[in-house]
């Protein structure tokens, strides 16, 4: 994104329980000015104030959801031609999830969706948002459905469709997980640890997680780990900057084991902790199994 040109505002839109949240705080962390739940009228007064205070910032985000009102959000068109007449490049950004997505989510956190005040069954109130919001959704220039993605690829996901990327370093992410619940579908790299020594058949290290001491002293000392460990990184350390050099933004190093909590938690936390000490600035670990 080149900061020379106009003021960008992204407007976030979409279903409740979509990842709206997520995006607001990523693009926090990208230097946006953002604020959540704005009433769409508002949107003028709201640039012009920040204008005033802040002197013109040249990223804002606004969240316009279903929490306001039906009649707002059908002249949402008419507000962002009104921040376009202000020197703006306005741009709507919808986020989306399969219903049944939804509907799991919602039972895992136990929240109230915003419509189920209105005395709605959740899948009645989920409908409803959706027929509500189907004008933004058309008019949407970035859809971005987020059933599949967990927070670290939602982030991803968004820097790559809303060309943020550009501006950052490659974003490495080491991830672990169990076989026995499949393999993850974003993985660029994929590496099997069943065949090392289990820390799970000694009863003192069965409650804990590759993370904790005393896992991590088991497996450092098996030299078959540690052979695993060198060759990987040899591996790692030719090719992902390579990676870096054909313009990818992001890349998933997935390390897969019985259960995921031991050898491929290790793995992935060893390797993250590598790829800092070789100085690559954005690296992040998802245990798919413990979190």
């Amino acid at each position: 994104m080149n900061d020379t040109g106009p003021p960008l505002l992204l407007v976030v839109s979409g279903m409740s329980g979509s990842g709206k949240s997520v995006a607001l705080h990523t693009f926090e962390d990208l230097d946006f000015y953002c604020v959540d739940n704005l009433p769409p009228e508002l949107l003028p007064n709201f640039i012009d104030s920040v204008a005033r205070e802040h002197g013109a910032p040249q990223r804002l985000a606004v969240g316009i959801d279903v929490r306001n009102r039906q009649s707002n959000l059908t002249n949402i068109p008419e507000w962002l031609s009104a921040v376009g007449a202000l020197g703006l490049d306005p741009k709507l950004v919808f986020f989306d999830t399969r219903d049944e997505v939804l509907l799991k989510r919602y039972a895992d956190t136990r929240r109230r969706h915003p419509l189920s005040q209105r005395g709605l069954a959740l899948g009645d109130a989920i409908a409803l948002e959706r027929q509500i919001l189907k004008p933004l959704r058309a008019l949407a220039d970035v859809i971005i459905d987020t059933s599949d993605l967990n927070v670290h690829q939602l982030r991803r996901r968004m820097r790559y469709e809303l060309d943020l990327e550009r501006e950052l370093p490659l974003s490495l992410l080491f991830e672990s997980f169990a076989y026995r619940r499949g393999i993850p579908a974003d993985a660029d790299f994929l590496f099997d640890a069943r065949m090392l020594p289990n820390p799970h058949w000694d009863a003192r290290l069965r409650p804990l997680s590759g993370r904790d001491t005393g896992v991590r002293e088991y497996l450092e000392a098996q030299p078959e780990v540690n052979e695993y460990l060198q060759q990987i990184t040899g591996l790692l350390d030719t090719w992902l900057p390579r990676m870096h050099s054909s313009t990818r933004s992001y890349v998933t190093v997935a390390f897969g084991c019985t259960g995921g909590r031991h050898r491929s938690v290790y793995l992935a936390e060893k390797l993250a902790e590598h790829a800092r000490e070789m100085g690559w600035p954005d690296v992040s670990t998802y245990h798919r199994e413990l979190e």
